[in-house]
């Protein structure tokens, strides 16, 4: 066989493919893409000019941003905010959703010890809005870390920090988070300093480097010089620390991936539909031609004045000298291609929003349709994106509790205990009262949904379980819904006996 596929292949002169050697050269590192994201989210037009006239991705000149007009020509360059708009109501969404935190609490309406000693740490820390910027930065950089520590002369509670991606480090062994570094930068006489605390299952190790990547003591920075190296317990075997991440990135191993990953040149060319906008508008303005015989002038001087862009626009021409010629003032009106502008417009906030958030979410109603079952049609796309940050948070969120009890619990000598936490999230865009209404009235009368099931559908999180179950009962009340005990029939032999005469 093996000598009729040789010949076969002689016959048909196929030759192997040689092997090709491709050399991709990645425009920016990790650092460096981090810091993208960040100026777009942060959105300030003089920063992201100078970023993107610094950088050499091979297609940075073709970029608006990195544009610059030719001789004596100007325009002028807006940002339109999209990115920051984006994820704010993104994170707010999600934020404003969590209804209640329960710790080794199964849906009693008592506090636990547990549950009132993190609402105690929860109001130290300001943890809400903590919890909200943590996001924020997650959501715009890729990722972050959680930091915990314990100072005494600032709380008796555990600290709780957050770092952004650029000042944290991931160490994996065999897929598994091993240890995480924090870097801050300190300065002392002039001279600058990087502490990196590594975090791991062993305690937290500190060191210090200067500008150079030598290791140097601690106490060249004066508030530095106290720290020393911490141990876990034998028994507490946790890394004080934990990342926040959505998504991972498949371009940076052991790292997260920003929301606005792949969406920046999107971003630019919706930059550049914007401020063609302005540049239309202003181009399109009535222009008036003046003679100059008849231009105004100051009335105390009898100088021409100036045209102005805004308030005394005009264009001089010269004078008629025809005989029986009279001077006249010439007003043209410009002209803008709305419906081209427009059309390029909603072409460019589609891919900005596409796979991230719906327009609607965002007060964008770019087709129109103002009736509710079209809005909650819209809005799958912000469902979507919402659910997997919700997916990650109900599993980060009773992690990060967790963590931060125990180690209130090892820093008060006591014993640690693993807690049963678990966190709820309010539904999105959710049907209007009548739809409900409606959808649980079929399903009631068709007999596949029981009074209580109804009365949870239609009610939620938004009544107490002592409202609910008094609900049930009217209802059923009624309804004529009664319940009765079934007795118990038990005869009794001598009874028997007797009505039968005595009878067997």
């Amino acid at each position: 066989m093996s000598w009729i596929k040789d010949k076969i292949k002689s016959w048909l002169e196929i030759e192997k493919a040689s092997k090709n050697s491709i050399v991709i050269t990645e425009p920016y590192d990790y650092d460096t893409n981090v810091l993208k994201n960040d100026l777009w989210y942060r959105g300030d037009e003089s920063e992201l000019q100078q970023f993107y006239r610094q950088l050499d991705d091979g297609i940075a000149n073709t970029t608006f941003w990195s544009s610059t007009g030719t001789t004596g020509i100007k325009f002028r360059k807006i940002h339109s905010g999209l990115p920051k708009i984006i994820i704010n109501t993104l994170v707010d969404n999600v934020c404003g959703s969590i209804n209640s935190v329960h710790i080794d609490n199964e849906n009693s309406e008592e506090e636990t010890e547990a549950e009132s000693l993190w609402k105690d740490i929860k109001t130290d820390n300001d943890f809400d809005t903590s919890l909200s910027e943590a996001i924020k930065i997650a959501a715009v950089k890729g990722d972050g870390a959680f930091k915990i520590s314990m100072d005494k002369d600032v709380s008796m509670y555990p600290i709780i920090e957050f770092y952004p991606a650029e000042r944290v480090r991931f160490e994996y062994k065999r897929g598994r988070l091993d240890s995480i570094t924090y870097l801050t930068r300190y300065t002392q006489d002039k001279k600058s300093f990087t502490l990196e605390e590594v975090y791991s299952k062993k305690g937290i190790k500190y060191q210090l480097y200067d500008d150079n990547g030598n290791e140097v003591e601690l106490n060249e920075v004066d508030e530095l010089a106290d720290l020393e190296d911490v141990i876990n317990p034998e028994n507490f075997q946790k890394i004080m620390g934990m990342p926040l991440m959505f998504e991972k990135s498949l371009k940076w191993k052991g790292r997260g991936a920003s929301l606005l990953d792949g969406k920046d040149s999107k971003f630019d060319a919706f930059d550049e539909v914007v401020s063609q906008w302005m540049d239309a508008l202003r181009d399109g303005r009535t222009n008036k031609y003046i003679p100059e015989a008849m231009l105004p002038r100051d009335p105390l001087t009898g100088q021409t004045l100036s045209p102005n862009s805004f308030d005394n626009r005009y264009v001089k021409v010269g004078g008629n000298l025809q005989e029986e010629s009279t001077n006249k003032i010439e007003v043209v009106a410009g002209k803008i291609n709305a419906e081209e502008l427009n059309t390029s417009y909603i072409t460019i906030l589609d891919l900005c929003l596409q796979g991230l958030i719906s327009p609607s979410t965002l007060g964008i109603d770019i087709k129109k349709l103002d009736n509710a079952e079209a809005q909650r049609e819209k809005e799958k796309t912000t469902l979507y994106t919402r659910a997997k940050l919700v997916n990650m948070l109900e599993k980060a969120i009773p992690e990060l509790i967790g963590l931060i009890l125990n180690i209130h619990e090892i820093s008060t000598s006591q014993s640690f205990s693993e807690h049963k936490i678990s966190v709820s999230f309010g539904e999105y865009a959710n049907p209007s009262f009548e739809a409900k209404v409606e959808t649980v009235g079929q399903a009631k009368q068709f007999g596949i949904m029981s009074i209580e099931q109804a009365v949870e559908e239609l009610y939620g999180n938004s009544w107490t379980k002592e409202e609910k179950q008094s609900e049930v009962d009217r209802l059923k009340e009624e309804q004529g819904v009664i319940h009765m005990e079934e007795e118990s029939m038990v005869f009794d032999l001598e009874d028997e006996d007797e009505t039968d005469n005595g009878s067997k």
